[in-house]
């Protein structure tokens, strides 16, 4: 792709980048939940988590696996249910967390875990296929321009997942006592399966 090429998908590609990042999604509403629980600097490894998790997903899908897998119907279907199912398993444990036993029991989210959800993560592929397709040109350096996807990802979606942390942290200030935290985490484990059914509307 010649150097003009590259600067004027420059923008376009930013836009896209801060606006599925920063959008509601299962990432995003996790990060919420566990700046309000735990935290920013405990959430800290799972906002890395996320950031490098993705990364690696666009460089996987700049390979052409993405498109396989997407393209394959029963290669997707599975990799909703896996996903949808992670996600109810989630919202089950911030469910459980308003008892003061489960509360003792709970962590932030570590880093590989929360890399290797990107890859359970549908909205994720989706981000990373949309990206690659959208932004990649034929006849192009192809290489470079999955490298240039993959930089600018990096760059902007740090920020934006650090934002819902930050978010969470101010709702936490107002989570003094164990009934408020309970029904705040009873409506992230409600938005945490929202976001499973959602997969198949």
């Amino acid at each position: 792709m010649p150097l003009q090429a590259e600067t004027f998908l420059l923008l376009p590609l930013a836009l896209f980048a801060v606006v599925t990042s920063i959008t509601p999604g299962p990432n995003n509403i996790l990060l919420t939940a566990s700046g309000a629980n735990f935290g920013f600097r405990r959430s800290v490894p799972h906002m890395l988590g996320i950031s490098a998790g993705f990364l690696s997903l666009i460089l996987v899908t700049g390979v052409g696996l993405g498109a396989v897998i997407l393209a394959s119907d029963w290669l997707h279907q599975g990799l909703k249910a896996v996903g949808a199912l992670y996600l109810v398993w989630l919202a089950w444990q911030l469910a459980r967390a308003g008892s003061i036993e489960s509360r003792a029991e709970m962590r932030p989210m570590r880093f590989h875990e929360a890399a290797l959800f990107q890859y359970v993560n549908p909205k994720a592929w989706m981000m990373a296929v949309g990206a690659v397709a959208a932004f990649t040109t034929p006849g192009g350096h192809y290489g470079m321009e999955v490298a240039l996807i993959a930089l600018i990802f990096t760059v902007i979606n740090l920020p934006c997942v650090s934002l819902w942390a930050l978010f969470g942290v101010g709702i936490g200030r107002f989570l003094n006592d164990a009934r408020a935290r309970t029904i705040f985490n009873f409506t992230m484990a409600g938005l945490t399966l929202l976001s499973a059914v959602l997969l198949y509307l």
